[in-house]
């Protein structure tokens, strides 16, 4: 399969389509959108099938089988936050401020875009391990934490103590769900998890179904924060769109080194390359209040994630197929 059929394959799944959808219906000013509550429920019930999944194969993986994958992703937890920080700091001439709040969002993972990628790597046959929603764990945090790091050392962050910000991040929703699944995945064993698999299921059609239901939602928030794009410049858009293929490109052929198939550096490429809209700005926002919320929120959310959505997550899974020698 070539990469237009692959393009054409994402833009026409369901997902792509939901979330197309949701950004035109904000542009012809349609009062669709969906409650809070529902919105928080879904992104609640999306995160805990993932954790309790993941826990769930976790227990039938090896030690050998996840331990390169897994200092793999620690490596690229380290080194993403630090090259978005100097791209950023260097080349774009932002302040010291702005360019760790970036680095913050492009560093940590987008839950969305992870599973967007899972999803489209089992639509072309090619299954991702189970463990790596442990991987999408172990992404989580370290490149949100590198980032701060930078910037309370580079720009003197006044905001309140590193310790309290990362209790923040640690015990977000976003980790206690997904850390939280993986451990109750893991315990209850495969027996238990047979019961409740087929409502949790990730390959299903009820999480499918929420996914789409989501991801209008996404693409309504997404387009109303279109009118942005005339604040950040040039530079942040062409940030953008050219970081995530860096480090879409360095996450395939750093997970193919450590041993993951071609969906699984499929996945991990696309973790690599997202860019935190959830975990990351409330972080962002206590420990570097001076950087401005237009350049990372609107740089994370309305350009690279529809990128990675629409036309990111197929190239990472024809850089992966390369890399693994698969034609």
């Amino acid at each position: 399969m070539t990469t237009a059929d692959l393009l054409r394959a994402n833009l026409l799944s369901p997902i792509a389509l939901s979330f197309a959808l949701g950004m035109g219906a904000r542009a012809v000013r349609s009062e669709f959108s969906l409650p809070k509550d529902i919105y928080l429920g879904l992104s609640i019930f999306l995160l805990w099938a993932l954790g309790l999944q993941g826990g769930a194969e976790l227990r039938e993986a090896s030690l050998t089988a996840i331990a390169w994958p897994a200092l793999a992703t620690l490596g690229l937890g380290v080194a993403t936050p630090i090259s978005a920080y100097l791209v950023v700091r260097k080349v774009g001439r932002f302040s010291a401020a702005d360019a760790a709040a970036i680095a913050a969002h492009y560093g940590s993972v987008s839950a969305v875009t992870y599973i967007a990628a899972t999803t489209f790597a089992k639509s072309q046959g090619m299954e991702p391990e189970g463990f790596m929603p442990t991987l999408l764990t172990l992404l989580e945090a370290p490149g949100i934490q590198v980032a701060l790091l930078i910037g309370v050392v580079q720009a003197g962050g006044h905001g309140r103590p590193l310790r309290e910000v990362l209790h923040e991040v640690f015990t977000g929703r976003t980790m206690v769900l997904l850390v939280g699944g993986l451990l109750v995945g893991f315990i209850m064993g495969h027996e238990n998890w047979a019961v409740i698999e087929p409502f949790y299921n990730t390959k299903g059609a009820v999480f499918r179904g929420a996914l789409c239901l989501f991801m209008l939602e996404m693409g309504v928030v997404a387009a109303a924060r279109l009118g942005d794009l005339r604040k950040v410049g040039g530079f942040l858009l062409g940030f953008g769109l050219g970081m995530p293929l860096v480090h879409g490109a360095l996450g395939a052929w750093v997970g193919t080194l450590a041993g993951l198939s071609v969906g699984g550096a499929t996945v991990l490429a696309a973790m690599a390359a997202s860019a935190s809209y959830i975990a990351a700005p409330p972080a962002v926002r206590l420990t570097l209040p001076e950087a401005n919320p237009t350049f990372y929120l609107t740089s994370a959310l309305v350009i690279t994630f529809p990128f990675n959505l629409l036309v990111g997550i197929p190239i990472y899974f024809r850089l992966a197929s390369w890399f693994g020698g698969t034609p």
